[in-house]
């Protein structure tokens, strides 16, 4: 192309003149030289304008691109266009922002981000990829590569050209709800994935149609945080640091990775986002990073210090791009006044502005700038989506197999379908899927699992029960399909991660109906599956495998062999997390890297395999469950030795083949065993064999899974009650529920139907109540019992449908211990999700009081603006937040990771109105509150 473009202008001497082409918009020029020509061009306020990244649904004034020279505009989870969520909405969306951007004086193109992290997952008719844990399952490069490539098709057909995207967090602790965006709990997998991931965004040539920007995050350490906490603090030493979580960003790196997300977390009590030495000195000096660094949703606010000293400390530690999102204009002038007072050197910002415009030269958007509409017809294709079924059946972890279950014949065969993630493309996508934190329902077009099963087939009757209830008798199989609900970022991190009460029960159901059951676990992450475990024939770990569910049909009926296996250690019990592959006393219920991968059954008069015993629900019988299916009538000589945790014997009367499952030997017992007792079996002598002769091996000491005590859960408080935790019931039962967050309710609840919770409450004192209910149409009155002493009640209000939700609230007083929460219906008619109580007088336990503090501030009422003052007795995550009378969050004060020390805040209430509202202090174990009451 000629540097010389001939335009006619008309002058004053009626001539023709001739007028140049600025360097940097002519593409046969080096990137670098192109970069040094619009540099040296550019204004201080242009140049910060390309270090500001708004969220497209802040920018209310399609102007403010120009005035503020905004250099990116980013979609946050669930922030759609406003005129729909087709592929056609999305490429009018990015035009609009572009083409106002091309209006500048300089006419610099906008990049434009969105979490596109397992397909184009924001939008509708898309395809969704398993999550990052399930491709890590599939170990294989080639195949994550092909699904970043196609998710780079379809992110590209939207005009979008920027991916936050690989995540290769290298998550150490199941509690974390960001665990499944993370190949694996190893390098190992980073390294393995995380390169090709970056090569399918990015292709061979940055500049194609079809190419997009890829960004490896979050760096560095997300996935170490003690106890799993979203955000928290990652204590390793550098060398840890280096061996676990840096090598997938050398791999990254050495795959010309463009852009680098920095993570929220800290590092031994250093925010990354103001972490100098490992942005500047690390990542871009010693690994020679040459794109740039982009920060978190608003990230940089969780630096000590207020807005302006955090602009200043997280641009002088190499952060290159700030993804504000909302309050750009004050990050604008911020920055600007800070390299105004030399706070912010200019060389600085010139190496910030220089590494973005580079990447924006290579994408070839100084050329093509606006979307390629050709590209929409591709988005959602038959084709994708023959890739994506290959990632889903490639990534299921089969963990259990009896003999004789798999593979399923595709004829005469009427099968159960159970569990409500049985036909819910939402609960298969999880979080990050069209919403933020992924939602129930219908959400986007794909193939459900019961869909998926009714395609491969089709000769087969498949009768469908989100709850497994069935009245026919002639069944010959069942399929549970379990799992979490969805969830996204610190919404998903968990103290507890067993399967829920009802699903549970709902597969123990099934097996003593003696049906062959084969259980689907849909989850982000291992969970606590023992119970479900035992009572499943087969078990496979399907993770979040997206729209495609045929591909775990495909696995069942035989047209493929498994071939997943784990990228994580699987627990036993909530007690052994975090436990990771190398660690010395490493002893799991499934190791990283298993995965049976075969359907051979076992060899004959081989002896069968214990796959577990557990005491069911009347305490007084435990089952021996066998891979091999048992001949055995009760009339065989055996010695069953069964041992308490005290030492002490129990007697076994006698044992029997299973009435419901030829797998299960039955051992009854003598005394019933308690729900807490820990037990062990062992099994001295005798002829115990299989149907085909192989004999029972003697074994020792082995644990039993008590029933008993992992159907119920101890509920905190303060702290919230989930429906699904109640340790009994009359007249109720749970149902899935559409509410934030997902779980169950209690619904069905007529007059004098109640529930129970077992609940330990931490100290004595005031507590403020909030409890999350909806009623269809008549409400109905609630009340409250601890032990059996009412405490108060409620009147439900309408909320004009079942699934509408509302809180309501109450004070009360309650004593430190242990105690049965009894929630009693007075009158019928409405549905519970949760309750939760804070507390608001000081705690009792002078341990806990010395250690921490938060001072009642006064006067009382308050002043429009306080001081609010807290003490902290050691390093922590602390969390200060303002609620109102109703339990709703006003404000957000402090959220950050603070070393011990008294703590204030000047806090300005002036946006409030007048009422009561309560101020909260959170720091690891310690939780207080503070009653004010405004008046203005």
């Amino acid at each position: 192309m000629n540097k010389l473009l001939f335009i006619l202008t008309l002058v004053h001497f009626n001539c023709f003149v001739l007028a140049q082409v600025p360097d940097y918009l002519d593409p046969e020029i080096p990137v670098d030289e192109r970069v040094m020509d619009l540099l040296g061009r550019m204004t201080l306020e242009e140049k910060i304008g390309q270090m500001t990244q708004a969220d497209h649904s802040a920018v209310s004034n399609l102007e403010d691109v120009k005035s503020y020279f905004l250099g990116s505009i980013l979609s946050g989870g669930g922030s759609d266009p406003a005129t729909g969520n087709s592929p056609l909405d999305w490429v009018d969306l990015y035009d609009s922002f572009q083409s106002k951007a091309l209006e500048t004086r300089l006419g610099i193109p906008l990049i434009y981000g969105i979490d596109a992290v397992h397909g184009h997952s924001n939008v509708e008719g898309a395809v969704i990829f398993p999550h990052n844990i399930g491709l890590g399952a599939t170990r294989n490069p080639e195949l994550v590569r092909q699904a970043a490539r196609i998710t780079a098709v379809e992110i590209a057909a939207t005009g979008i050209d920027w991916t936050f995207a690989p995540c290769i967090a290298v998550p150490r602790n199941e509690k974390w709800g960001r665990t499944y965006e993370g190949f694996g709990e190893t390098s190992e997998l980073a390294v393995m994935l995380g390169g090709p991931a970056v090569n399918g965004f990015q292709n061979d040539s940055l500049n194609s149609p079809t190419s997009v920007a890829a960004c490896s995050k979050h760096y560095i350490g997300d996935g170490g945080t003690l106890n799993g906490i979203d955000q928290g603090n990652t204590v390793l030493s550098e060398e840890e640091l280096r061996n676990i979580h840096l090598p997938g960003y050398e791999e990254a790196i050495k795959n010309d990775v463009k852009t680098i997300m920095a993570s929220y977390n800290s590092w031994n009590g250093s925010k990354l986002h103001g972490n100098s030495y490992l942005i500047n000195d690390l990542l871009k000096n010693e690994l020679g990073f040459k794109g740039f660094v982009v920060s978190d949703w608003a990230a940089i606010d969780q630096l000590p210090g207020d807005y302006t000293s955090d602009i200043e400390t997280s641009i002088n530690a190499g952060i290159d791009m700030v993804m504000v999102p909302n309050n750009y204009e004050v990050f604008f002038n911020s920055l600007k006044s800070l390299v105004e007072q030399n706070k912010v050197t200019i060389e600085r910002i010139n190496d910030a502005v220089s590494r973005i415009l580079t990447v924006k030269f290579e994408l070839g958007l100084f050329e093509k700038p606006l979307a390629d509409r050709s590209l929409i017809p591709q988005v959602g294709s038959q084709e994708h989506r023959d890739v994506a079924r290959q990632c889903v059946r490639e990534s299921q972890v089969m963990l259990k197999k009896n003999d004789n279950v798999l593979p399923l014949s595709k004829s005469n065969l009427k099968i159960l379908v159970a569990g409500e993630h049985a036909d819910n493309i939402g609960l298969q996508c999880g979080g990050w899927t069209i919403e933020w934190q992924g939602k129930s329902g219908e959400i986007t077009e794909g193939t459900t699992i019961l869909e998926g099963l009714q395609k491969i087939a089709p000769q087969n009757e498949f009768i469908y029960s989100p709850d497994g209830s069935f009245t026919e008798t002639d069944m010959d199989l069942a399929i549970a399909v379990i799992g979490e609900q969805p969830y996204a970022e610190g919404q998903g991190d968990s103290d507890d991660l067993t399967i829920s009460e009802s699903q549970t029960r709902m597969i123990r159901s099934l097996k003593k109906k003696g049906l062959p059951v084969i259980t689907i676990l849909i989850s982000g992450r291992p969970m606590i599956i023992n119970p479900a475990l035992h009572n499943s024939d087969v078990f496979i770990a399907g993770w979040l495998p997206g729209t495609e569910g045929d591909g775990i049909a495909e696995i069942l009926f035989g047209d493929y062999l498994p071939t997943g296996k784990l990228g994580f250690t699987w627990q036993k019990s909530m007690e052994q997390i975090p436990q990771n592959f190398g660690d010395q006393d490493y002893d799991p219920l499934f190791a990283y890297g298993f995965g049976i991968t075969n359907y051979q059954n076992s060899d004959l008069a081989s002896a069968p395999i214990i796959n577990s015993a557990m005491l069911t629900e009347d305490g007084q019988q435990i089952e021996i469950e066998f891979n091999k299916s048992m001949n055995n009538n009760g009339n065989d000589q055996a010695e069953f030795v069964v041992s308490k945790s005290n030492g002490l014997q129990v007697e076994v009367i006698d044992f029997n083949l299973s009435a419901f499952s030829n797998n299960i030997i039955a051992l009854n017992l003598a005394e019933e065993i308690t729900k807490d007792e820990i037990i062990k079996l062992s099994y001295i002598t005798g002829n115990l064999a299989s149907e085909d002769d192989g004999l029972l091996q003697p074994f020792n000491d082995m644990p039993v899974i008590n029933f008993r005590s992992s159907s119920t859960s101890i509920g905190m408080i303060p702290g919230r009650i989930e429906a699904e935790d109640y340790s009994n019931m009359f007249g109720i039962q749970t149902e899935n529920t559409t509410d934030y967050g997902g779980g169950e309710n209690v619904g069905w609840i007529d007059d004098g139907d109640w529930i129970e919770f077992n609940c330990n409450i931490q100290h004595t004192g005031t507590y403020f109540g909030v409890f999350r209910v909806a009623s269809a149409s008549n409400g109905g009155k609630l009340v409250f019992l601890t032990d059996n002493l009412e405490k108060f009640s409620l009147d439900i209000p309408t909320t004009s449908g079942w699934q509408n939700w509302t809180n309501i609230s109450e004070f009360t007083n309650l004593t430190e211990g242990e105690s049965v929460i009894r929630l009693y219906a007075e009158i019928g008619g409405f549905n519970i999700n949760w309750f939760e109580f804070s507390s608001i007088t000081d705690v009792h336990n002078e341990s806990v009081s010395t250690s921490f503090h938060l001072k009642q501030n006064y006067p009382n009422p308050f002043n429009p603006s306080t001081t609010i003052e807290y003490y902290i007795a050691e390093e922590g995550f602390v969390e200060l937040t303002v609620y109102d009378i109703l339990g709703r969050n006003v404000d957000n004060l402090v959220k950050r990771v603070q070393s011990s020390g008294n703590y204030s805040i000047n806090y300005n209430a002036d946006h409030l109105t007048s009422g009561i509202y309560y101020y909260r202090l959170k720091c690891n174990n310690f939780n207080e509150n503070k009653k004010f009451i405004l008046m203005k």
